[in-house]
């Protein structure tokens, strides 16, 4: 039996010698553990397995009482051999625990059947058959805490989904894009399943308030639930879900446009412990309902607003002057157009831990604005400036000169920036990600003075935006990959000296379908290994002109010496200049 070192992120919110046999304690999701994340449980999952049939374990396939005395191992604990099985990376190894003995496979079986993971509908499909087994020794619909059929989306439909109502025990359930689903069955499973703390049903367009209504009365340990596209969900269901659901942490309703703000207030009075909500894309929403919902949820660690185009300062100046947000870790307020500095000044004095600001396309927002970020000093990692025209040289010099740990800042379409800029954005020493599309003064003494340090470290860059920068050349940009050695994602859209040569775009990825062909003409972007490529291919390209200008200048030198020829010597050259003491 192979064993091997196992990390203790699989089992999230347990430690490793906690029991997890159907009579151990029922355990709790980890409240910082992101309940919306899709996990791939590739190495813990029984999808290694040539079926779901063959994990089953039957009567006739129990092996016999042995005469013989039992062995130490065969004496320890239940809480020890579920801890020791609990190491096993591989399901392989837990099946072959399963036919040891009786005893393994009852204290193994769990384990294996947790978190069933799926690449193929066909492993589903034989997943199903052995949820419908009569011929089962164990009750394997009982086993399954968590499921994921996300990677088989565009095969799940109202049929399929069906026996799972077979399940009473699920603590997650994802069903991201499955766009087929309706109602029906999901409101079966939902009621069968009240133990369910983590709900993720994005981009289903099918569904309704008659689910969530589900939720509202069946699930009290919910503490997780993404509806992001979920266009056919509505207050009607929000309000009752809010005050029944009061463990409620962490929401996403990004793109639910028939929510107003009797939502928001409704989340602000029932469910204080909520960490993270998402309103992006929630048109109907306005200034009054998001200073309720600050001045309520004081644990609030992220809050996305992005395209809540009604919202203004007053959303947050009308804040008490006492109030603060020492939790408040990320902001998003892409395309709130009407925000100004004054709002920004505001947000900074009351949430001075932030560590993530999204700005984009805040139009309004100048030079003020950013001298008023400048006070995050340490803890500000990502600041996304984007579209903020206004923004000029000075306040990028004085951002750099106090927050010097930005990883991420994007200043997209700021036509104000210049070189002098960049020259100052390389000064900081965790930069990983810089975003300059669009900012058309850059050249390549930018992009030199970027990769080029003065303490000769290394650049830790690995994610470089150039689009539409007119003024880059092939060389700035093979300093550039030569240099950053970590680079991974290059884009060059629209940059004259690239997208037209075949022999650079070779090495691009593929545009996305929704491009039109113009979009596709200029699209020139570099990911992964075609970073690598082109950096193997303009090396090889200055190897082979290297000789050509050697040989060049050789021969530019001999016609130089050749006095006989006709030529011209130094000496002459110096004579007739006057400079021979240059020469020397």
């Amino acid at each position: 039996m192979r064993s091997r070192q196992r990390s203790t992120s699989d089992f999230p919110g347990r430690p490793a010698s906690e029991s997890s046999s159907s009579s151990s304690p029922e355990r709790i999701l980890d409240e910082d553990q992101d309940m919306m994340m899709i996990y791939d449980d590739s190495q813990t999952s029984i999808g290694e397995l040539t079926g779901f049939r063959n994990m089953t374990v039957s009567p006739s396939q129990s092996l016999k009482k042995s005469s013989q005395p039992l062995s130490p191992i065969h004496r320890l604990p239940p809480e020890l051999l579920i801890a020791i099985f609990s190491k096993l990376a591989s399901p392989v190894d837990l099946r072959a625990c399963m036919l040891v003995t009786k005893q393994w496979a009852h204290f193994s079986v769990e384990l294996l059947w947790q978190r069933p993971y799926f690449a193929e509908f066909k492993k589903y499909q034989a997943m199903v058959s052995a949820l419908l087994s009569d011929n089962a020794f164990f009750a394997y619909p009982q086993l399954i805490r968590r499921l994921n059929l996300n990677f088989i989306a565009d095969k799940v439909n109202d049929g399929s989904l069906t026996p799972l109502t077979r399940c009473t025990r699920l603590e997650r359930l994802t069903l991201t894009n499955c766009s087929g689903l309706t109602d029906s069955p999901l409101k079966e499973i939902l009621e069968a399943n009240p133990r369910i703390q983590a709900l993720d049903l994005s981009q289903l367009e099918n569904i309704t308030d008659e689910s969530m209504l589900v939720v509202a009365d069946n699930c009290p340990r919910l503490q997780g639930l993404n509806l992001a596209g979920c266009k056919g969900v509505t207050d009607s269901s929000l309000i009752p879900l809010s005050k029944n659901r009061r463990m409620l942490r962490r929401l996403k309703l990004n793109d639910c446009n028939q929510i107003t703000d009797a939502t928001v207030l409704a989340l602000a009075q029932n469910c204080p412990q909520l960490l993270e909500i998402d309103f992006h894309r929630c048109h109907q929403i306005t200034d009054d309902s998001v200073t309720h919902l600050l001045s309520n949820l004081k644990h609030l660690r992220e809050l996305r607003l992005a395209y809540c185009d009604l919202l203004s300062d007053e959303a947050f100046l009308h804040l008490p002057g006492n109030k603060s947000f020492e939790s408040l870790r990320i902001l998003d307020l892409t395309d709130c157009g009407l925000i100004t500095d004054d709002a920004v000044d505001k947000i900074v004095k009351m949430a001075p831990r932030l560590r993530n600001l999204i700005l984009a396309k805040c139009r309004n927002i100048t030079d003020r604005a950013v001298n008023s970020i400048t006070r995050l000093g340490k803890n500000l990692h990502n600041l996304h400036l984007g579209h903020c025209s206004h923004i000029t040289d000075r306040a990028v010099r004085e951002l750099v000169s106090t927050c010097t740990r930005i990883r991420y800042i994007d200043l997209a379409c700021c036509l104000r920036l210049t070189d002098a800029s960049v020259c100052q954005l390389a000064l900081l020493p965790k930069l990983r990600r810089i975003g300059l599309v669009k900012c058309n003064n850059i050249t390549d003494f930018a992009i030199q003075s970027l990769v080029r340090r003065g303490n000769n470290s290394p650049c830790p860059l690995e994610r470089v935006h150039l689009s539409y920068c007119m003024h880059l050349s092939v060389e700035g940009i093979h300093d550039l990959i030569n240099h950053c050695q970590r680079l991974t994602h290059l884009s060059l859209t629209g940059v004259e000296a690239f997208y037209r040569k075949t022999e650079y775009t070779q090495f691009c990825r593929s545009p996305p379908k929704e491009f039109n062909e113009n979009q596709r003409a200029v699209f020139c972007v570099f990911s992964g290994s075609g970073v690598k490529q082109l950096r193997h291919y303009l090396n090889q390209q200055k190897l082979i002109q290297r000789p050509t200008r050697e040989q060049s200048a050789n021969e530019m030198g001999d016609d130089l010496w050749d006095v006989d020829d006709g030529g011209i010597g130094l000496t002459a050259m110096a004579e007739e200049d006057g400079s021979d003491d240059d020469l020397r």
